[in-house]
């Protein structure tokens, strides 16, 4: 999402059995370049952000997503009772015991604050796990292939077909389609 202002952009790409992550502090033009001289291997699973510093100055350390070696996220909101995105994703991490939407559910019952999160699971390479409290989040509905977004315009390039998510909702995102779950599962 361009038109909004920022300060880092940075992207997770399920590649090679793993998780790659590329970011990068200024416009987008400074990623773009990063992942041209990079040259990697084409991924059909990532997750990227756009950035606008609430915690920490711009940098490349700083700009989303944030990532352990088994979970990678992008954060749109503000995590009160912790230091913000570099922490959930460790919290994410440690309640990780193969089920994605378990760990999703009891790292975000110890959060306080706002959220629409994307998360990439390096154990699902094919799927994108996404859910919010009090930030949008949208979910578009393609042709082979579906999307996360936190805003209409940034999907209407590629799909007129969306959801938005109500508070508390997750949704599981493939190729093959979309499944939502409420905050119970």
């Amino acid at each position: 999402l361009e038109y909004r202002g920022y300060d880092s952009a940075g992207v997770a790409l399920a590649l090679d059995g793993g998780i790659r992550v590329v970011k990068s502090k200024g416009r987008l033009t400074a990623l773009r370049e990063k992942l041209a001289a990079q040259q990697l291997a084409q991924s059909f699973c990532g997750i990227g952000h756009t950035r606008w510093a609430t915690h920490g100055e711009p940098s490349d350390v700083n700009s989303h997503p944030h990532s352990t070696p088994r979970v990678s996220i992008v954060h749109n909101g503000i995590i009160e009772n912790e230091t913000d995105t570099e922490v959930l994703v460790k919290l994410i991490d440690s309640c990780y015991t193969g089920d994605p939407l378990r760990a999703l559910q009891q790292a975000l019952a110890k959060v306080r604050g706002s959220y629409a999160l994307a998360v990439l699971f390096r154990d699902y390479p094919d799927t994108i796990f996404a859910v919010k409290r009090e930030s949008p989040l949208i979910v578009g509905w393609g042709e082979g292939e579906n999307f996360v977004a936190s805003d209409i315009p940034a999907l209407l390039k590629y799909t007129r077909k969306y959801s938005v998510l109500e508070e508390g909702d997750m949704a599981v995102c493939t190729t093959e389609g979309i499944r939502f779950y409420n905050e119970f599962g």
